[in-house]
């Protein structure tokens, strides 16, 4: 009996869907379960861009050595974007679409996506890195100048350091969402500080001087800070504990749940991930040690040894999230490092501390292939991605889907549905339209 041509189609399209669905649920790719942390679907028909995401290392007890290769770094993206989009005073947040910073990287976040009094943003990163190099003065240890004071949570010092630098601005008045993690003793777990929340209830609003001092506060001295409108107090111990001092995870889980603000972000493969280590110096017992270099004979302080495990996990955090990435790590997930011990022995010249640090090549994960050294250096890994986020704004102002939506203080909140209205801010080709008009430029 002949098979009837119906019944051949119905079988040829039924091992079609077979196929298509063991795929996506078994093999890489987008939409893979392998890549995706949602349930499996087949991948999208078109591309939207990706959600720009900067991730910003801090160790526990940070000083000023810890911010310096991230504000070096930054400060040289910052020079590239202009030369690539030829505007003068274009600002690394007006490229990124969320910041998540902890300890030394928090406070850099925070400056950077600060909105100023004309709705750009406050700081550029060269200012930033003159305020980190200055902090950092003659004394690499960070015992003295600004920067210090800022580490000691609840100091006076800080307080007035952190008001000067931020005034009264709180996490609503930045221009795009922020990430910033602390260790809240009262409960003992973990409190991250997020735009998101602050703009849904004044319960979950602090000023940024105070979720700085949060999340900088060292040692065994908490930080008691309170949000805005009182009814939520955090004890807070330093964030470099909270986010093992790298709040890269945080920042990609943050941005793959949060549909409101990034509905088409389904995948590691939706995002662009520039990560920025501390670059820390090592300790004053194994300044100068290289990786043949006896360990020290005396015993490591408590302050030592927290650091050494904070920086060790914020290495497995890097290495987890470039194997999330698989096959797309290197363009889709960007890690910035420095050696840890090539820069002590520049005490007195922080500008050649940075510049020593972009020029170092960085151990990174390979999937599959376990760890090897960077073929570039960070300085070119930082102009790579300077080229790539120039290219993210081009495919905006050429996509007819937003796939950002900022949602803006005192403004109801949105349906998964919606995509713009007056309420919000979005940020595609309608502000990106032209050199002219980046990030909240109205």
């Amino acid at each position: 009996m002949a098979t009837s041509p119906v019944a051949v189609m119905d079988v040829d399209k039924l091992s079609y869907e077979i196929f298509s669905l063991l795929e996506s649920k078994f093999l890489f790719g987008a939409g893979g379960c392998l890549s995706s942390p949602g349930p499996c679907t087949p991948a999208r028909p078109f591309v939207d861009g990706r959600v720009r995401v900067l991730a910003i290392d801090g160790c526990g007890g940070s000083g000023a050595a810890d911010a310096l290769l991230a504000a070096a770094a930054l400060a040289r993206l910052e020079a590239r974007l202009r030369e690539r989009v030829g505007d003068s005073d274009a600002r690394v947040a007006d490229f990124f679409d969320v910041a998540a910073g902890s300890g030394a990287g928090g406070v850099l976040a925070a400056m950077l996506f600060l909105r100023g009094a004309d709705g750009r943003p406050r700081y550029t990163a060269e200012e930033a890195l003159e305020f980190v190099a200055a902090s950092v003065g003659r004394d690499w240890a960070g015992r003295r100048g600004r920067w210090a004071r800022l580490f000691r949570g609840g100091a006076r010092g800080a307080e007035r350091s952190f008001r000067r630098v931020f005034g009264d601005a709180t996490l609503k008045d930045t221009v795009a969402p922020l990430l910033v993690p602390c260790y809240d003793l009262a409960t003992a777990a973990p409190f991250v500080f997020s735009r998101a929340d602050a703009v849904e209830s004044d319960s979950f609003d602090f000023s940024l001087r105070d979720v700085c001092a949060a999340t900088c506060a060292a040692g065994s001295t908490a930080a008691a800070v309170r949000s805005v409108d009182g009814r939520t107090a955090i004890a807070a111990a330093s964030g470099g504990v909270a986010a093992m001092g790298n709040p890269a995870a945080a920042a990609i889980t943050h941005v793959l749940h949060n549909k409101q603000e990034f509905p088409l972000a389904t995948s590691v493969d939706d995002l662009l991930v520039l990560s920025i280590g501390t670059g820390a110096a090592s300790s004053s017992s194994s300044a100068g040690a290289g990786w043949n270099t006896p360990m020290p004979t005396r015993s490591p302080s408590p302050r030592e040894l927290a650091r050494v495990a904070a920086e060790g996990v914020a290495d497995m955090v890097d290495e987890s999230v470039a194997m999330a990435f698989g096959h797309t790590s290197g363009s889709n997930y960007v890690r910035i490092q420095a050696s840890k011990t090539a820069t002590t022995a520049l005490h007195a010249d922080t500008a050649a501390a940075a510049g020593a640090m972009l020029s170092q090549r960085n151990v990174e994960s390979v999937l599959f292939r376990g760890r090897r050294m960077s073929e570039r250096t960070n300085a070119e890994k930082v102009d790579a991605v300077a080229a790539e986020l120039v290219k993210e704004h081009e495919r905006r102002r050429r996509s007819p889907l937003p796939n950002v939506v900022i949602k803006q203080v005192g403004t109801p909140r949105l349906s998964s549905a919606t995509t713009a209205s007056s309420a919000t801010t979005t940020r595609t080709a309608s502000t990106l339209a032209s050199p002219a008009s980046y990030g909240s430029r109205q």
